[in-house]
Parts: structure tokens; C-alpha cells; sequence
């Protein structure tokens, strides 16, 4: 299987889709975009088709190697291009992506961050505009009746980081 064609769709106001195809017909998407930045990158990807093209997609780290530079263009225009692999090889295989990456159960309590409104208390409140939200680490509660897992009532700290709180 070889890569024949990368196409860049930019779709107004702010995105940029990428599609791969191959030999085989099997064709994989990406999204390559950095706010504001859509031609930039979609041009970022064009360049670095010139590599890709005639290359096996289902070689994913092989082309990370050669690839990775550095740089937000740089960087948002590969993440589209893994993308578009990974969807690639999972077809290729008959399997989902989240499969290859190791199966349903791999990750049993996934490390999830939450960034820009803060989520919604459990007395039922809004929520929004308190205390710190961006980047805030929490962990996933499989289970749990709570949605949002913290150290105490007041704190949004991941469960156990929190150092002026106890665990409640």
C-alpha cells in the first residue's frame, strides 16, 4: 500500500480538513489547523506531501522520525498527517483506531484535562467564572457517581495533588 494524494479542504471560518488516500483506495482524514493560521498550514501539508507520497501509511512512526521539526504550523500540519495515517491503518486492518492505540479497557482511568468553563457543581450551579479552570487535571471516575472527581468541596485540584486540602 502506497500514499497517492493528499488533498487539503479549508472550510470557512477556521477549519482545514485533510484527506489521504492510497493505492487501494482506502483514504484516511486528519485535521490540520491552528486558529487563524488555516492556509498557512494547509500549505505546511503540502510541502510535506512531497515526502509522503509513494510511502507506506501504515508506517506511522517511521515518518514521525523523519518528519518532526518543530513549530506550531510545523507540528498542527503533522498532527493531520498522523491523523490521517492512523485512520488509514485502522481501515487498512479492519479495526478501530482505538484498537491499535490498545483496545477498549487499555486505559482504565484516562487522565482528562478541562480548559476554558469550569464544569458544573454538583449542587446543580452554573458554575462558570470560578476559581480556576484552565488546564485543570482531573481523573476519570469509572463508576463513581461523581462527574467531576476533586479533592474537596471547594478545591478543582486533581484527586490527591491538592496540598493546602485533604482528600474528603
Amino acid at each position: 500500500m502506497r500514499i497517492t494524494k493528499l488533498t487539503t479542504y479549508i472550510v470557512p471560518p477556521r477549519w482545514c480538513f485533510l484527506k489521504m488516500e492510497t493505492d487501494e483506495g482506502i483514504f484516511g482524514w486528519g485535521e490540520p489547523v491552528v486558529e487563524g493560521r488555516v492556509h498557512t498550514v494547509a500549505a505546511a501539508v503540502d510541502e510535506l506531501a512531497d515526502y509522503l507520497i509513494g510511502k507506506d501509511p501504515r508506517h506511522i512512526e517511521d515518518h514521525w522520525t523523519v518528519l518532526y521539526r518543530g513549530g506550531a504550523i510545523h507540528m498542527s500540519a503533522l498532527a493531520g498527517i498522523d491523523q490521517a495515517l492512523w485512520d488509514i491503518k485502522g481501515k487498512s486492518l479492519g479495526v478501530p483506531v482505538y484498537e491499535l492505540l490498545g483496545g477498549e479497557g487499555a486505559r482504565p482511568n484516562p487522565r482528562l484535562f478541562v480548559g476554558g468553563r469550569r464544569p458544573p457543581r454538583r449542587d446543580g450551579g452554573a458554575g462558570e467564572g470560578e476559581g480556576r479552570t484552565s488546564g485543570s487535571a482531573l481523573t476519570s471516575t469509572a463508576g463513581s457517581t461523581s462527574r467531576w472527581p476533586r479533592c474537596s468541596s471547594s478545591c478543582w485540584s486533581p484527586i490527591g495533588s491538592c496540598s493546602s486540602r485533604s482528600p474528603s
